[in-house]
């Protein structure tokens, strides 16, 4: 992998870091990189959680309006979003870390994640309406995370959303200060991959499929998850004889 994008793995915890600061701008070569990035962490049994995280002041500024524009348009949309549908279905619990400036498809790609921990000098935004565009995949992301009319105000007025606000509007899980982002994000991935990855990756299909379902149709999905599914990977059956037998579970990962 090339210097603007970091990906690791170590004890269950993968890791896609983005390394082009100061704005770590979404060209489709960085994109690309990201979706390189997934497709080998999602091979991995052993993985538990996804940290996405990006080196300097800023989470990202965005993507590169240059490439917005007529003709590589018809092609950097199609690419961003195949991106961000990747993120969106990677198998596994996903956080995403942010400080600084969260904007444009810097935030499209944020939202993708399951938990978003901020550091205080973080700031969201969708700014696409004031170049008269879009913001595509938030169009779809944002109201799935119950944000609201502060979803539809974001889209419609392209203003910041500053931590303290993302988080009074559950945009957030919480928000620590910027010295503190990187030791807060990895102890709660640490609490997530210390699970068996192949249950965690079972619960999330779980959330993700029960979306827009009624409650009873959302329990019947994942009723028939437990019972087709989960009780035929071998994590299941060591964790609850780890339990009758009170000792800790070693996990497969299948």
């Amino acid at each position: 992998m090339s210097s603007s994008i970091e990906v690791s793995v170590r004890d269950g915890i993968g890791r896609i870091v983005l390394n082009d600061p100061p704005l770590n701008i979404l060209t489709r070569d960085l994109l690309g990189r990201i979706r390189l990035g997934l497709e080998e962490l999602r091979r991995d049994d052993s993985l538990g959680v996804l940290v996405l995280s990006a080196m300097g002041k800023h989470f990202s500024a965005g993507a590169d309006v240059k490439e917005h524009l007529p003709p590589e348009h018809l092609e950097m949309i199609p690419e961003f979003l195949e991106t961000i549908g990747t993120l969106d279905a990677f198998p596994v619990p996903v956080i995403a870390a942010v400080q600084g400036r969260c904007l444009g498809g810097g935030f499209e790609l944020v939202q993708a994640a399951d938990l978003i921990i901020a550091g205080e000098s973080a700031v969201f935004g969708q700014p696409e309406i004031l170049l008269g565009v879009i913001a595509p995949a938030a169009c779809a992301l944002l109201p799935r995370l119950q944000l609201g009319s502060a979803a539809d105000e974001m889209l419609f007025t392209g203003d910041p959303l500053p931590a303290p606000d993302a988080l009074q509007a559950r945009l957030v899980r919480r928000v620590v200060p910027d010295t503190e982002l990187e030791e807060a994000t990895m102890a709660l991935a640490g609490r997530i991959a210390r699970n068996s990855p192949a249950a965690l990756r079972l619960v999330k299909r779980a959330l993700r499929e029960g979306e827009g379902r009624t409650r009873a149709d959302a329990m019947e999905l994942a009723g028939h998850l437990y019972l087709d599914e989960v009780m035929a990977t071998r994590d299941a059956l060591e964790g609850l004889e780890a339990f009758m037998e009170k000792r800790v579970p070693e996990w497969a990962g299948r």
